[in-house]
């Protein structure tokens, strides 16, 4: 198994990067890993921290409509170049965290995707270049109030409420880029979203590598990489599970906005 690279928080309330044993202890490091964290003496025991979002970006930026099929099901070709938009960091939240279902819109989307952690500064990067800068692998849904996306004709509002960008459960280095990334909804053993990661229309490489000419990117980004065809509504009560080959499972439920 890949080693998984996690944020925690313990019950004093302070946060910890570390590696997540098999045993499901903690190791802690001395700093996020993609600043060079070291691991030091101690261990976290499985019932005494909490998983966080595995990374606290300055921003995140997304793609949309990488995926033909997807594209095609929003009534829409594929861009010509990629098309990127912000999330804020406030819509951040940890795999098993509610999503809150805002009161002003009638309809809100799950978006399963693949998302890049920056390693390390990059700006003006070639696609060469911006592929040393992807540090590792995370989960994602870019959740979407659909009829304020619509409503709006740009889609800051439509993505950026609180908790609508669960994030994770952890990092991992390396993945296939053959990977498999469904979407689950409820009990429901049959997948709503199933593709493999290489049928993106923008490579990871030239996602990043675009961003770099409008952005500089910092170490610990988020960059979602977009979503297949099968996205639909969430209701209230739902639980909704991503999963990627290589990496695990994201799962949230979908609670009436506090």
């Amino acid at each position: 198994m890949a080693q998984r690279y996690v944020r925690v928080q313990n019950a004093e309330g302070i946060v910890h990067y570390g590696l997540l044993q098999l045993d499901l202890k903690v190791q802690v490091l001395d700093a996020p890993p993609w600043l060079h964290g070291r691991p030091t003496d101690l261990k976290l025991e499985p019932d005494s921290y909490q998983i966080l979002a595995p990374s606290s970006p300055s921003k995140i930026v997304a793609v949309g409509k990488n995926y033909a099929d997807h594209a095609a099901e929003m009534g829409t070709s594929v861009p010509d170049e990629p098309l990127i938009f912000l999330k804020p960091p406030t819509s951040v939240i940890p795999s098993e965290a509610q999503i809150q279902y805002p009161e002003v819109t009638q309809r809100v989307d799950y978006e399963g995707e693949l998302a890049l952690i920056i390693g390390e500064s990059a700006h003006l990067c070639t696609p060469q270049s911006a592929q040393t800068k992807i540090w590792g692998y995370t989960i994602a849904n870019d959740v979407t109030a659909r009829d304020l996306q619509k409503r709006d004709g740009q889609w800051t509002r439509a993505k950026g409420f609180d908790t609508f960008c669960p994030l994770g459960p952890w990092i991992v280095r390396e993945l296939s880029p053959g990977a498999r990334l469904q979407t689950f909804l409820n009990d429901d053993k049959n997948p709503i979203q199933s593709a493999c990661i290489d049928q993106m229309v923008f490579s990871p490489e030239i996602i990043v590598s675009y961003i770099t000419q409008v952005m500089t990117l910092l170490p610990g980004d988020v960059v979602l990489t977009g979503t297949p065809l099968g996205v639909g509504p969430l209701q209230l009560g739902d639980r909704v599970r991503v999963e990627i080959e290589g990496i695990g499972r994201l799962e949230n439920t979908v609670a009436a906005s506090k």
